[in-house]
């Protein structure tokens, strides 16, 4: 992990960033649930999820999302504040054994209604092992600007 002040300016739209992989554990699983108190037979029983249509226990949305978004944090940037995540998607489940990884796109730039700030988009898609686009959403940030640090 590197820290890098990274100014408003700086962020160019269509830059892009990939992290690894990681695969998702049944100790994932449990962990989640214990953080959580989400025990939901979804995710924690495997012969009730044999009878269901989908045949095998999925990933909380919020356990994918949350290692999802741990797996960008590769660099520090003391000039930028998260401000949260709009269009939140769980497009695909997520199962036991399945290795995601994280694409991160700049998608949007704007002024803050702080003179002193920038509003900088990325665009946040996690795929499977399959490149199958299993979430999506939108991380936004506020970004200090050069001329006003």
């Amino acid at each position: 992990m590197h820290i890098k002040s990274r100014y408003f300016e700086d962020y160019k739209m269509g830059d892009k960033r990939e992290t690894l992989g990681r695969t998702i554990t049944e100790t994932d699983f449990v962990v989640h649930a214990g953080h959580t108190g989400d025990f939901f037979p979804h995710h924690m029983d495997t012969e009730w999820c044999s009878t269901q249509p989908f045949k095998q226990r999925i990933a909380h949305g919020t356990l994918t999302f949350s290692v999802g978004i741990g797996m960008t944090a590769t660099e520090i940037n003391p000039v930028a504040f998260s401000k949260g995540y709009d269009r939140l998607r769980f497009v695909k489940p997520v199962h036991i054994g399945d290795t995601i990884r994280v694409i991160v796109t700049i998608s949007k730039k704007k002024e803050s209604k702080h003179v002193h700030l920038g509003q900088v988009n990325e665009h946040v898609e996690i795929l499977n092992q399959k490149n199958e686009l299993v979430l999506v959403c939108d991380h936004i940030l506020l970004v200090e600007k050069k001329s006003h640090s």
